[in-house]
């Protein structure tokens, strides 16, 4: 009883310090040992919030909230690039960290939770960056509401934990997963209001939309930043259910397949 007792005290701290371990293998491998792997991390979307204002600028008097298009554009690109990033790196955490996973103390269940945490904070960082550069720079009078920007964060982090978990498992039992989730996604760009507010969208259109969870991200977002903007569409049970459900799913399949994984 004793000895069970202490295995499960220690059993947090193994966790942790393995969770660790791999964040900081992840940081040298994919950012570098220096500070240009985030520089390029940060100046991607920068670039993409840059063009979007230029072209819109030239082609609108104003964009569909506020008057300034770089906020505009900012509040749905980075939330949205946030999900995207971190589904993506989730997705292939199995793939990353396979040969250490043939050691005891390492398990899916560590290199997954390291590459959530790890871009998480990452995009997070670059989101406060950016948005208060924009602020800074166009010098803005806007009072955000930081519980509510937390809760849009919140939200597309346990999505997109959620579908890079079940795509940990989807990859490996269809080969061409890949391929389509690739396809699938493309439009996702378009379809999570980034350019537009939900409320701009024509029947029977909006209806179909409601059902993409990052429209929720995004419009619980601009509801941080817009003092004024209410979006009643955005839906925490949803957008929060929707993340649950992948996340159970990937973790049920992968808890039984994934040595099957590994030893591939």
């Amino acid at each position: 009883m004793e000895q069970t007792s202490t295995a499960a005290r220690t059993l947090p701290i193994r966790t942790g310090r393995t969770v660790m371990a791999l964040m900081l293998r992840e940081m040298s491998s994919t950012y570098g040992r220096n500070a240009a792997g985030y520089f390029w991390a940060i100046a991607e979307p920068i670039g993409g919030v840059a063009l979007l204002t230029i072209v819109f600028s030239l082609a609108l008097r104003s964009p569909s909230l506020g008057d300034n298009f770089a906020l505009f554009y900012a509040s749905g690109m980075l939330p949205f690039s946030l999900y995207n990033d971190l589904s993506n790196k989730v997705g292939r955490s199995i793939g990353f960290s396979k040969q250490l996973l043939f050691y005891p103390g390492v398990t899916f269940v560590d290199a997954i939770l390291a590459r959530t945490l790890l871009n998480a904070l990452t995009q997070a960082m670059i989101l406060v960056i950016i948005l208060g550069a924009i602020i800074w720079i166009y010098d803005i009078n806007v009072i955000l509401d930081i519980p509510a920007m937390t809760l849009a964060v919140g939200m597309a982090v346990l999505l997109a934990a959620g579908v890079g978990t079940l795509n940990c498992y989807l990859y490996w039992r269809l080969p061409a997963w890949n391929r389509i989730w690739v396809i699938l996604n493309r439009p996702m760009f378009i379809m999570s209001c980034i350019f537009f507010l939900f409320e701009d969208v024509p029947q029977p259109f909006q209806d179909y939309l409601w059902f993409n969870p990052v429209v929720h991200i995004v419009g619980q977002m601009r509801r941080g930043i817009y003092a004024t903007y209410e979006p009643d569409y955005v839906s925490f049970g949803y957008g929060f259910g929707f993340g649950l459900a992948c996340l159970f799913l990937g973790l049920l399949f992968l808890g039984r397949h994934h040595r099957d994984i590994v030893n591939e």
